[in-house]
């Protein structure tokens, strides 16, 4: 079958690789129809040391089912379902409390030791916890704003959760990614009177106007704290999303943070040390996040997108094939797309 991998900074290749297969008897295996470009491959497409093997690339994606191990029970062939970004078992302790991310037999598709999910096909490890099937056929018009469940969606709500937004309250989202324009979402989604978008490209802000951004703000860095907290009464936001991961944009939404307010942080950092650190302290803010449980959310996101409420799926402005991957990550650094969906 044809698959991505990416062989260092900059080189992405689509090449012939082995079939996916049934490894364990909890796994399954998905025909991708549906898969995705995100903003986190940027990192490693702009500084992977060279590797002879390649990784293999892409952790968001939609599939019909087609072989199950023998103890998989929830799971049946030619079911569409929608692939989280970690796969998890739904049963243990952490899963049960909603954080599939911190599954203890669960992990990652990041490539390393796991299938890909920018491929004709994946391998899905612990199937019964971490897919989810959808009540939708496989070419389904909604099928963009599906793709968002594996990801971008519930990372957005994520970072609104844990910064608490809630109805009323003034929210600042930092980051024009597709991440943030979910977050923009998730904030309007749960009631937020105000909600502050920080970026520079017109087409991103247009697009957070149109998911219920009330409040522009194209500034960087203290400028851009400064104008948050004149927007949101003087002393900053109550809410504020990270969506980024620079040092910049968490000292940045660390310091637009209202005393006494929460930071939810889901951009990957890009630094062990977490900076403005004192500024939290001294602040009383609170700062939290981590990797989106996304299984987690998806039965309450999902009926939104099919009853039209929320159409996260506008976040994917540019399409290709398969072959067509190492263009759509070009376009995406340069800031040519939000992002990239890939139909194999």
């Amino acid at each position: 079958m044809r698959a991505t991998l990416m062989y260092e900074a900059g080189d992405v290749r689509v090449e012939d690789v082995s079939e996916p297969s049934i490894v364990e008897p909890t796994d399954a295996v998905i025909r991708v129809t549906r898969a995705a470009i995100c903003g986190s491959d940027l990192w490693p497409y702009g500084s992977l040391e060279p590797t002879e093997t390649g990784r293999p690339m892409g952790h968001e994606a939609i599939g019909v089912v087609e072989d199950i191990g023998e103890e998989v029970r929830n799971i049946e062939p030619g079911q569409l379902v929608v692939m989280p970004f970690a796969f998890s078992d739904g049963t243990c302790a952490f899963c049960h409390e909603g954080l599939h991310t911190e599954c203890v037999h669960g992990g990652f598709f990041d490539g390393y030791g796991t299938s890909a999910a920018q491929a004709e096909a994946v391998r899905i490890p612990l199937a019964d916890g971490t897919l989810f099937p959808l009540p939708v056929g496989e070419d389904d018009e909604l099928m963009p704003s599906l793709l968002s469940l594996s990801d971008v969606l519930g990372t957005g709500h994520h970072a609104a959760v844990v910064s608490e937004v809630g109805p009323g309250k003034s929210v600042a989202v930092v980051g024009d990614g597709a991440v943030g324009l979910c977050g923009v979402i998730a904030a309007n989604r749960l009631g937020a009177e105000q909600i502050i978008m920080l970026g520079r490209h017109e087409d991103r802000l247009a697009l957070a106007r149109e998911f219920g951004a009330t409040d522009v703000v194209t500034e960087r860095g203290d400028e851009a704290v400064e104008r948050v907290k004149e927007l949101s009464g003087g002393f900053g936001a109550p809410s504020v999303l990270e969506c980024v991961g620079h040092d910049q944009s968490t000292a940045s939404a660390i310091g637009m943070a209202r005393p006494g307010g929460a930071v939810g942080r889901v951009g990957v950092p890009q630094d062990e040390a977490m900076p403005g650190g004192e500024t939290a302290f001294y602040a009383n803010v609170k700062v939290g996040g981590g990797p989106a449980p996304a299984r987690a959310y998806i039965e309450e996101l999902l009926p939104d997108i099919l009853n039209g409420k929320i159409e996260p799926g506008k976040v994917f402005d540019r399409s290709v094939d398969l072959e067509g991957v190492p263009d759509g990550y070009r376009a995406m650094a340069d800031r040519e797309s939000i992002k990239v969906m890939i139909t194999p």
